[in-house]
């Protein structure tokens, strides 16, 4: 299992807008997603589940096979607040992509982007990281239009210049709407059913000069990006999405190490111990887990009739016995003595 993703307000907003040109108020569409009104404003980030009930809540109000395409092409660096500055004073738009790459939790920890580099041209490949729900097709078709879309801005080419051409599309699902949808507008072979979902460029055109590209103004903007993933990435964060996920292993049964803890955080062994000490005060994986053990164990004995030597087996202490001692060492009881007075508790 790994840590719930989290989407920007940004994307969120992207959805609403694209509904409300169809003719469906953001009011609807959240209220068809059970999402009260008031989150817009008290929530930064919506985990991706919810975004993900989101999505399929606007293509339900407004009855659009197309919903997907039209929200990403009106995507563009605007719609990525700080970064998008810094997209779009980038030296080319290989060098934007990889900006992306580089501060992608910004918009969305749901997914990553991937070039593929070739020859004369190159995959710019997209990898969704869905939660608990699977992702709408729509969503996986939203962000390809949106990476077209974003190029043609970034390079200049649409509206009356020239408009940009990717060599190829594909995704690895069927198509959603009519293929004339799809054609009109990547401009392109599109094929589904694939191996993977990602956008061919001609490597000339990842490469060229963007019109707008300023090296002064990109790193100005790229240190506010970087402060801001900083702030996504503070101690208290990470404190609380360690405790999360070790919860939630304990949860299904398995005992949590720090290896995999790095994992699911998308982090190296390393680094995670690194981030880990210079918290303040440090955190200490043994302590995080020795308490969310504690919690479990005291919750589960206090207000179930599960056998104490199975909850001790679940939360990974291999004999009754050492089970017994951590949870003296927790309460001064033991477990059956703690369940007895809880029961006798009015």
């Amino acid at each position: 299992m790994t840590l719930q993703a989290t989407v920007s307000l940004d994307w969120v907003h992207t959805v609403l807008a694209a509904a409300a040109r169809l003719g469906v108020p953001s009011e609807a569409v959240l209220a068809a997603a059970r999402i009260p009104a008031a989150e817009l404003a008290a929530q930064q980030r919506w985990p991706i589940d919810q975004v993900t009930r989101l999505w399929r809540a606007a293509v339900q109000c407004t009855q659009d096979p197309g919903f997907g395409l039209k929200a990403g092409a009106q995507v563009g660096p605007a719609s990525f607040a700080v970064l998008g500055e810094a997209l779009r004073a980038s030296a080319s738009l290989r060098e934007a992509i990889a900006l992306v790459q580089k501060y992608q939790r910004l918009i969305s920890d749901g997914a990553r982007l991937q070039i593929i580099a070739g020859g004369q041209s190159s995959w710019v490949v997209y990898h969704p990281r869905q939660g608990t729900l699977a992702y709408s097709p729509h969503q996986i078709e939203a962000v390809l239009a949106a990476v077209v879309s974003f190029a043609r801005a970034v390079t200049g080419r649409q509206g009356g210049r020239t408009l940009l051409r990717p060599l190829k599309l594909q995704f690895n699902q069927p198509a959603i709407g009519p293929l004339a949808a799809y054609q009109q507008l990547f401009r392109c072979p599109v094929a589904f059913d694939q191996a993977f979902s990602g956008v061919l460029f001609d490597n000339a055109l990842l490469d060229a000069p963007l019109p707008q590209a300023d090296a002064q103004q990109s790193h100005a903007q790229r240190r506010l990006a970087a402060a801001r993933l900083a702030e996504l990435s503070s101690p208290a964060q990470l404190s609380q999405e360690l405790r999360r996920w070790i919860a939630a292993q304990l949860q299904q049964g398995r005992l949590p190490a720090r290896a995999q803890a790095a994992q699911a955080l998308a982090l190296s062994p390393r680094t995670l111990a690194r981030r880990m000490a210079a918290a303040e005060p440090p955190l200490d994986f043994s302590r995080l887990l020795d308490e969310a053990r504690r919690d479990a164990a005291l919750q589960a004995v206090a207000r179930s009739a599960q056998p104490l030597a199975e909850i001790g087996q679940l939360l990974g202490f291999a004999e009754p016995s050492t089970f017994w001692r951590a949870f003296r060492r927790w309460t001064g009881s033991t477990p059956g003595a703690w369940r007895e007075q809880r029961r006798k508790r009015p």
